[in-house]
């Protein structure tokens, strides 16, 4: 089965934004997105650094691996699964902090469905054949 990355550049609204960013999508948004069918795992990244001279884009990355026949396939069952408020019960939770706060408390720099081409292991690995 093809193997997909979404990626999503995640920010909080502003300074004063971090706490309920952090509560919100750090400590929840994430685990719960990861509960949809097909994700096989969910991952969010602070950045700590540059590389080379190259300006970031983001301060947080959220990095889901999704199993699916196509990118329009997870992303279809991604929504069904976000608009279903029962759709695992720590649904609830996430909705409740989300009320409480009055929206979402981030702002989102870019996201988007990435296709595995192609993938290598370091030293001591077994060689594998995704593709």
């Amino acid at each position: 089965m093809p193997q997909f990355l979404l990626i999503g550049l995640c920010e909080p609204v502003d300074a004063s934004g971090q706490q309920a960013f952090e509560e919100w999508f750090i400590d929840q948004h994430i685990e719960d997105t990861t509960q949809c069918p097909n994700f096989v795992r969910g991952r969010v990244y602070e950045l700590k650094g540059p590389h080379l001279d190259i300006d970031t884009v983001s301060r947080y990355i959220s990095v889901y691996e999704v199993e699916a026949e196509s990118y329009e396939e997870a992303e279809r069952v991604l929504n069904a699964w976000q608009a279903d408020p029962n759709a695992w019960p720590g649904r609830k939770r996430h909705l409740d902090t989300q009320a409480r706060l009055g929206a979402m408390p981030m702002k989102i720099g870019g996201s988007g469905w990435y296709e595995l081409l192609r993938s290598y292991d370091g030293p001591g690995q077994e060689p594998t054949t995704d593709r």
